[in-house]
């Protein structure tokens, strides 16, 4: 047994820092993430596209060894043609560069005639996964990261494509799009650079052994901010659980902003849980979005997430295209990835999770700010005070209740509900509406829509069907041909070798 002094220690120990001490949570999330904690880097915050653009630029003009470009969306348009001859610049001036862009993301958007200049010049371009034979749902994985390397010394993380749509249009007063990247130097920066070169691998032939590409003998401390990045691959699922840890373990506050929120079940319920308990989460998502359809499932969504206290709010600008989390003052999260399932298992994604207070602090600042432009969603009216006095930057923080679950978790979600109520901290409200019988009056009408059609035009059903049973013919006689020549070309285990003569 302990002594008592030990005990003594043991106790206090406890009460300092609990269960989720530094080492423990510096493990749980290292192991959820499957990344590493980087020491030594410098990260500043880039706000909207402008500024994203900006600094993009300004970095490829003074690249000397090589530039590494990968991005969901590259389109022709003003804003696109702007990088393409950057980088063709560059590449007559002896740089490497190397570009990977989504096949999808592209779609319509840029075509092959659009990269010939920089091929021209020397630099490659490569696009990510588009259709091919063997290989039936291969197109559903996509690449939609957002990433800008130069020289192996600074490094940008985001989730602004290179359009002129991020841009507004001022012309029509459209407000520019909201959202959000960083800018990176220090050790971190490596990673950045292996995960370009697995896209670049996965996409054809591995980076070749190029002096321009050799790595720095050591980078050098930037600043003092350690943080992760979180490169994620299809059917990896490393962010959603370090966004389901990171749920978990918010003590105070987390405040997360998405462009397209589909929440599943074992996520929101980790919301759910944490408010609850005490915790201020609050979820700032688009007011009106480019993909529609994605909004009404967001809302559709959003009564449970109420229930529980979590606070739901619509930007009100052209569209939120920001991803980014931050918790407790101390952990925030910036990138490409969207809280749903195709981010989540479906996508590369790449991110940066920060564990410092001073690129927190300033993370929370810009979302209160964002705050001031948005509308929250309430379960029922509130009653204002007198003098219709704003409560955004009073309201009192809900207190923490203990640890214990059952009767104390149910009396801080009382009490979290009643300080939201006496102390909303918002410009505009809006009660909740019908969101539940919109999208089933959709799907009973699709459904209707497709009786009709199979009754009164059948071959109008029968022919995309049979399309699809092609497709997938084609496709998986491919891919048993493929795995059938691989087997026969592979050299016979030793002890299934045919005797010597």
């Amino acid at each position: 047994m302990p002594d008592a002094d030990t005990l003594d220690a043991m106790n206090v120990r406890h009460r300092s820092t609990g269960f989720s001490s530094r080492l423990f949570a510096e493990q749980a999330l290292s192991r959820s993430a499957g990344a590493p904690l980087i020491g030594g880097n410098a990260v500043e915050l880039l706000i909207d596209a402008q500024a994203h653009f900006d600094a993009w630029l300004a970095a490829i003009a003074a690249a000397r060894r090589h530039v590494f470009l990968e991005n969901y969306i590259i389109r022709d348009d003003r804003v696109g043609k702007a990088f393409r001859d950057a980088l063709v610049e560059r590449a007559k001036a002896g740089v490497f560069v190397a570009v990977i862009a989504d096949w999808v993301g592209c779609l319509g958007q840029s075509r092959s005639s659009f990269w010939a200049p920089l091929r021209e010049a020397g630099g490659q371009v490569r696009i990510y996964n588009p259709p091919t034979l063997g290989s039936s749902f291969g197109w559903v994985s996509r690449d939609h990261r957002k990433v800008l390397v130069v020289d192996g010394e600074v490094g940008f993380l985001s989730g602004v494509c290179l359009s002129e749509k991020w841009l507004g249009d001022p012309g029509r007063q459209v407000p520019p799009w909201r959202d959000t990247g960083v800018m990176l130097r220090g050790p971190a920066i490596a990673e950045i650079e292996h995960a370009f070169a697995d896209s670049w691998r996965e996409a054809g032939e591995p980076l070749p052994e190029d002096e321009r590409l050799r790595p720095l003998s050591s980078l050098a401390t930037a600043g003092d901010v350690s943080l992760r990045v979180i490169a994620t691959q299809p059917s990896t699922a490393g962010m959603y659980r370090l966004d389901q840890m990171v749920a978990a373990m918010a003590r105070q506050t987390l405040w997360l902003t998405d462009a397209y929120f589909v929440g599943v079940a074992p996520y929101v319920q980790a919301l759910c849980a944490a408010a609850r308990d005490g915790v201020d989460v609050r979820l700032l998502v688009p007011g009106s979005s480019d993909i529609p359809m994605v909004a009404s499932m967001s809302r559709s969504g959003y009564r449970p997430l109420l229930k529980a206290g979590i606070r739901v709010f619509e930007w009100n600008g052209s569209m939120l295209h920001a991803k980014t989390a931050v918790a407790d003052g101390r952990w925030a999260r910036v990138g490409s990835s969207n809280l749903n399932i195709a981010s989540w298992l479906g996508n590369r994604e790449i991110d940066v999770a920060v564990e410092d207070a001073g690129f927190a602090t300033r993370l929370a600042t810009q979302y209160e700010a964002d705050l001031e432009n948005a509308t929250e969603i309430l379960l029922r009216r509130r009653r204002s005070r007198a003098g219709n006095e704003s409560l955004r930057s009073r309201s009192p923080r809900p207190p923490r209740p203990r640890r214990g679950g059952g009767s104390s978790s149910r009396a801080a979600a009382g009490a979290l509900r009643i300080a939201n109520t006496v102390g909303a901290a918002i410009t505009q409200h809006r009660v909740l509406g019908d969101t539940e019988t919109g999208p089933l009056l959709a799907g009973a009408t699709a459904a209707l829509v497709l009786t009709v059609v199979g009754v009164l035009w059948p071959a109008a059903i029968a022919w995309p069907l049979a399309l699809i049973g092609a497709w997938f013919t084609v496709n998986l006689t491919v891919s048993w041909w493929s795995l059938r020549q691989r087997r026969k070309r592979a050299p016979a285990p030793p002890d299934q070798a045919p005797p010597s003569e």
